[in-house]
């Protein structure tokens, strides 16, 4: 059943993405999780033409907000301000009171700023002047970064990159998919007439049942180890979180249903753990020097935790 309706959704996705069915199927996995998804890469890639038709096939309400060097905390979850008419204070809303919220090139406002998102992406509320509001169900943040190399930009706090699930890159296109790009774009924006094709309710059901799919025991504890590994590497100064293991468990989850079973194997969690891990990993300043990145430091960590074989596995 989940496995059906993703595919309607990623069906439709592709429609207007082209080539890019890892990046929309790890997009979904954030949907089903409740988990957020920051996408890392230079402009022009289609970071927001992803966040635009995931949140058109979902039937979603969408707002984008285009993070600045200005850009204050009330413009991102609202204000109150006295209306002279009634004679009484209002709160008008800001763009993350939406379901589906593009924080696009997130990494250009200053810490203060990226930090009003916090509350609203692990609470799932904003608080202004003291009072709370509930978000919309579902909740998505897909921000956008450019690389921290490019002028302008703020790293983003650790206690804010924690909070995304996944972090993945789209990357160029080849050169057929390029082609591709340029013929569907020809006359018309393909994003103009997409629909949706999931409710906001059955997508509800969906990540409710995706907390049921199974996790046999020895999975479990691979999951755990492969987080603890990143704790004791010599490398890395900041391992990942116990966040990061629930992360990696529930997105372990998300993806099994997706591929149609109902119960998660090693090579879900595998997998997952490069986009779950990476972003949570701070390395010494050794290891920065010499030029060593996180991937493939957490390729050497993933390395060294033994897999569980088959029959234990199924037994």
């Amino acid at each position: 059943m989940i496995k059906e309706t993703t595919d309607k959704v990623k069906a439709n996705i592709e429609k207007v993405i082209v080539g890019k069915g890892e990046v929309v199927e790890l997009a979904l996995v954030a949907l089903l999780c409740e988990g957020h998804l920051l996408i890392e890469d230079v402009p022009g890639i289609g970071k927001t033409t992803l966040a635009k038709a995931i949140a058109r096939s979902l039937g979603c309400t969408f707002r984008r907000i285009q993070f600045t060097p200005d850009l204050l905390p009330s413009d991102v979850t609202g204000i109150s301000f006295f209306n002279q008419k009634t004679q009484e204070f209002e709160f008008r809303p800001g763009p993350v009171m939406s379901q589906v919220v593009l924080a696009d090139e997130i990494n250009r406002a200053t810490p203060r700023t990226q930090s009003a998102l916090l509350e609203a992406m692990q609470e799932r509320q904003v608080t202004v002047d003291g009072e709370t509001m509930p978000l919309p169900r579902p909740f998505l943040v897909l921000a956008t970064q450019n690389p921290i190399e490019l002028e302008g930009t703020f790293p983003l706090p650790e206690a804010q990159i924690d909070r995304f699930l996944l972090k993945i890159k789209l990357g160029y296109p080849g050169e057929t998919e390029e082609e591709e790009i340029i013929q569907r774009f020809e006359q018309t924006d393909p994003l103009a007439s997409l629909e949706p094709v999931v409710a906001s309710s059955e997508l509800a059901w969906m990540q409710s049942q995706v907390r049921k799919v199974r996790v046999e025991e020895s999975v479990r504890q691979y999951v755990v180890q492969m987080v603890r590994a990143t704790r004791s590497h010599e490398a890395i100064e900041l391992g990942a979180s116990p966040r990061g293991s629930l992360a990696l468990y529930h997105a372990s989850q998300a993806l099994a249903a997706l591929r149609g079973r109902d119960y998660v194997i090693p090579d879900d969690a595998k997998y997952l753990a490069p986009f779950a891990l990476v972003h949570r990993l701070i390395l010494n300043p050794q290891s920065r020097l010499r030029g060593r990145s996180r991937e493939q430091i957490l390729a050497e960590v993933l390395s060294s935790v033994p897999v569980p074989v088959e029959e234990e596995f199924f037994h």
